[in-house]
């Protein structure tokens, strides 16, 4: 039985649409999954990138390829009242939720649901108010303890080369992306692409550096 790491941010919307989807993917294959959530800035500021939605025309395409991914795979979903927003609070909850930092499909179900259904916003006091009453973790979000598992959740997903979210981290491969649900499949049916291309597509030498701007 293989298993998946799945480290998400709730301010994704394809971490969202990804764990929807992902036991239709993999039916008839026998697998776990340790939900991990991570702060997808703390990636795009290690790396020095600007998140799609900080890019006005590919906040724009990105918002519209979403809905229309969620349409076409079937997947109910409303862009919350605003985006992106603070996860913070989200991602705290989901960790207190679980002694290991790691909530089950359950908890990471109600938080995904909570920002990409029902239009609403996703960082209102009240409505986190709501949900942390309706999941009942056994610690508090705001805890140094909780506060730490977190950052070390995002430790871990840099240490192991991860750039974006979704990410599925199966064995030594990592899947990133909702669009890499297929790829992800054909890796638990062990077809013949990755003993013959997965490193070998990666090992291309670089041509050029660019330099920055200055």
């Amino acid at each position: 039985m293989k298993h998946i790491d799945f480290y998400f941010d709730a301010i994704s919307p394809y971490a969202y649409l990804a764990f929807e989807k992902l036991p239709e993917v993999l039916a008839g294959h026998s697998y776990s999954v340790t939900y991990k959530p991570i702060l997808f800035a703390s990636l795009l500021q290690h790396f020095g990138q600007l998140g799609p939605a900080e890019i006005a025309p590919k906040r724009a395409w990105t918002y519209r390829q979403v809905v229309w991914q969620a349409q076409h795979h079937g997947v109910p979903f409303q862009l919350p009242a605003t985006h992106p927003f603070n996860p913070l609070g989200l991602l705290r909850l989901a960790v207190a939720c679980d002694p290991n930092g790691t909530p089950n499909r359950h908890v990471t179900e109600a938080i995904l649901r909570h920002v990409w259904l029902g239009g609403a916003d996703a960082a209102d006091p009240a409505r986190l108010a709501a949900l942390t009453e309706q999941l009942a973790p056994a610690r508090s979000p705001d805890s140094p303890e909780v506060k730490a598992q977190l950052r070390a959740n995002g430790e871990e997903a840099l240490a192991r080369g991860l750039f974006g979210v979704p990410t599925f981290a199966v064995d030594d491969k990592l899947f990133w992306g909702f669009d890499a649900l297929t790829m992800l499949r054909d890796c638990f049916d062990a077809t013949p692409w990755f003993a013959e291309h997965w490193d070998s597509a990666a090992a291309i030498p670089k041509g050029q550096t660019r330099k920055a701007a200055g």
